[in-house]
């Protein structure tokens, strides 16, 4: 019996191919960015590993005839067409945990840095300016923090706040019975009355493109300070800039812009438009270019724990007597 071919179309760690040829995979690499060349030689392989570089559509799940396993590095799934790719009986896995504690800890770090105007402050000691008291900070201890999306970044970041003294509220839509004595299990219209804070720990799909939007925003009774580490069209960012110069939201830390390029490498517009421009001038936005999840740890999570989902769901579904434990 042949042995199962795996297409790796984007980079990992080596731990990726070096634990699955352990196993017994084939490992080959696919380093162009044609989707025609793709489209030639996809149909010999049965598992194809992916992070951002292509959007997996219809065209391209039918072009993979033998495709039996789509494994994602990292969490979001936007890039492949999943419903269709379940309709052809091909098994999508991703490896979520591998960089929910470095999303939870670059969230933390971004809300310390806005309240304590961390980074303003820096630029200007560097340029020679001591401002104590127009830098003077607000305290996390008995604020509100609103956490959408209780996955696992979402509760990895509950759990680094705990220590804050804090009162932290999580909704989630597809979630229950997720409450415990640091974490109270709310609503929106708890998250719209209550939240000081509010970070977004969401997928993107056709529910949470531009959930931050303008009815949204006005739905909150108090100003707050915004946090996205999901995925840029999460937030409406001409909307967010209304908000900002309105003073509803009266801070915004984002490591997503929903101007980033398909792969995440950069930014898809070649000039900067207007909202951009005014975030980017805003001593009150802190911005970060997709790297929350980017430690040298998580790194080697996401493939570690990808490995461990694909030999499991191989040896259970197909029970190829090449591959070892």
């Amino acid at each position: 019996m042949s042995k199962t071919k795996i297409l790796f179309i984007d980079t990992t760690h080596p731990i990726l191919p070096e634990k699955l040829e352990k196993a017994g995979f084939i490992c080959h690499h696919f380093n162009s960015k044609s989707i025609d060349e793709l489209k030639l030689i996809i149909a010999d392989y049965q598992v194809l590993i992916i992070r951002s570089k292509f959007y997996l559509d219809k065209s391209l799940i039918n072009a993979a005839t033998s495709l039996k396993l789509i494994g994602r590095v990292g969490s979001g799934m936007e890039n492949i067409d999943i419903g269709y790719a379940e309709s052809k009986n091909i098994t999508c896995l991703n490896s979520p945990e591998g960089n929910r504690d470095a999303v939870a800890e670059h969230a933390l770090g971004m809300l310390l840095s806005l309240t304590n105007n961390l980074n303003r402050a820096d630029r200007q000691v560097r340029q020679g300016q001591w401002k104590r008291e127009t830098n003077r900070g607000i305290s996390i201890q008995e604020r509100t923090i609103g956490i959408i999306g209780f996955g696992n970044t979402g509760s990895a970041f509950a759990q680094r706040l705990q220590g804050f003294n804090c009162t932290i509220l999580a909704y989630d839509k597809y979630k229950s019975g997720f409450g415990n004595k640091f974490v109270i299990e709310a609503g929106l219209e708890e998250i719209f009355s209550q939240s000081d804070v509010v970070s977004f720990h969401v997928p993107l799909n056709n529910e949470t493109r531009y959930m931050l939007c303008e009815p949204f925003i006005a739905s909150f009774k108090k100003d707050f300070l915004l946090i996205n580490t999901s995925r840029g069209h999460v937030v409406n960012t001409s909307d967010l800039v209304v908000a900002m110069k309105s003073g509803k939201i009266n801070a915004a830390a984002l490591d997503v812009l929903e101007y980033e390029a398909v792969s995440f490498e950069d930014l898809y517009v070649k000039e900067m438009p207007c909202d951009l421009k005014y975030l980017v001038k805003s001593e009150r936005v802190l911005l970060s270019p997709h790297i929350a999840g980017w430690t040298h740890e998580s790194n080697i999570m996401l493939s570690d724990v990808l490995a461990t989902k694909i030999k499991n769901h191989w040896k259970k579904n197909y029970q190829k007597p090449n591959l070892q434990n």
